[in-house]
């Protein structure tokens, strides 16, 4: 009988033990998942001062961009003011009509090139398409094909490829049979 307490208690202290290292082998798995939590968060906040970091630089950039177009466009238009100041001059200097003619040619030319340098193309209109042309009127006529363009009130422009102005335009329209 002492036998079979001897075998209870030594059960009792082998399980006890068993008990002990589990926790143990647990607890030190714990503190490594821990661990490892810890690295994770602190990689996530890098992470987001990174990110935070590159969208104010680009925000920053992207501004920088923009006042630098913004530049190059006024520099331009303040060598067409210098052209206009001219011409302006030479009209009240001059007083002939042939020399505020030649000035706002000069003035035309130099926006034309302007507007050319910057990509900007003008749209040849013959003939009425809906996608680069807005109809402000028809008239009904026999004399020219149906859809021609009669008279563009404003010109219309692509930019690189893409419609930044529709043309204004007076069309031509068969004249219907009563």
């Amino acid at each position: 009988m002492e036998e079979n307490n001897e075998k209870e208690c030594n059960c009792d202290e082998v399980a006890r033990e068993t008990k002990i290292s589990e926790l143990e082998i647990l607890k030190q798995s714990f503190d490594e998942k821990k661990k490892q939590a810890d690295e994770y968060y602190d990689q996530l906040l890098r992470l987001k001062a990174d990110f935070e970091n590159y969208r104010r630089r680009s925000e920053k950039e992207k501004r920088d961009y923009l006042d630098w177009g913004k530049e190059k466009i006024l520099l331009k238009q303040i060598s067409m003011d210098d052209v206009l100041q001219q011409a302006l001059k030479s009209a009240k200097t001059g007083g002939k009509v042939e020399d505020i003619i030649i000035g706002l040619d000069m003035i035309s030319k130099e926006f034309s090139k302007m507007l050319k340098e910057e990509g900007v193309e003008e749209i040849k209109c013959d003939k009425f398409d809906p996608n680069l042309c807005e109809a402000l009127d028809s008239v009904e006529t026999d004399d020219v094909e149906d859809g021609s363009i009669l008279e563009v009130y404003q010109k219309g422009y692509k930019m690189n490829g893409k419609l930044i102005r529709a043309a204004k335009v007076k069309v031509a329209k068969k004249q219907s049979e009563k």
